[in-house]
C-alpha cells in the first residue's frame, strides 16, 4: 500500500524540520521528497514560465511535422486510450 501525505512547510533559518505524521500513518520503510520553491515565485511555475521553456515550440521547425497541432494531439489521444 502507497499513502501520500502533503505538508506544507516554511523553512527556518536552522534548515531543521521537524514531522508529525497523522495517526493513520503506517509504519515502515518511507521516502520523503523535499521540493524546494523559488523565493522569487513562492507558487510554483507558471503558464509564463512553461511559455519560456525549451519546451514550448520544440517541433516548430521540425520539416517531418507538417501539422505539429495534430501530431501533438494524436499523441494525447493515444496516450489516453485504454487497452480493450
Amino acid at each position: 500500500m502507497i499513502k501520500t501525505i502533503n505538508l506544507n512547510a516554511e523553512i527556518p533559518l536552522s534548515r531543521e524540520l521537524h514531522i508529525t505524521l497523522p495517526p493513520d500513518t503506517p509504519v515502515g520503510p518511507a521516502e520523503i521528497a523535499v521540493t524546494v520553491l523559488s523565493p522569487s515565485d513562492p507558487q510554483g511555475r507558471t503558464l509564463a514560465d512553461f511559455a519560456r521553456s525549451e519546451f514550448f515550440g520544440m517541433w516548430r521547425d521540425r520539416e517531418d511535422l507538417k501539422d505539429s497541432f495534430g501530431f501533438a494531439r494524436m499523441l494525447r489521444s493515444e496516450g489516453w486510450r485504454r487497452p480493450s
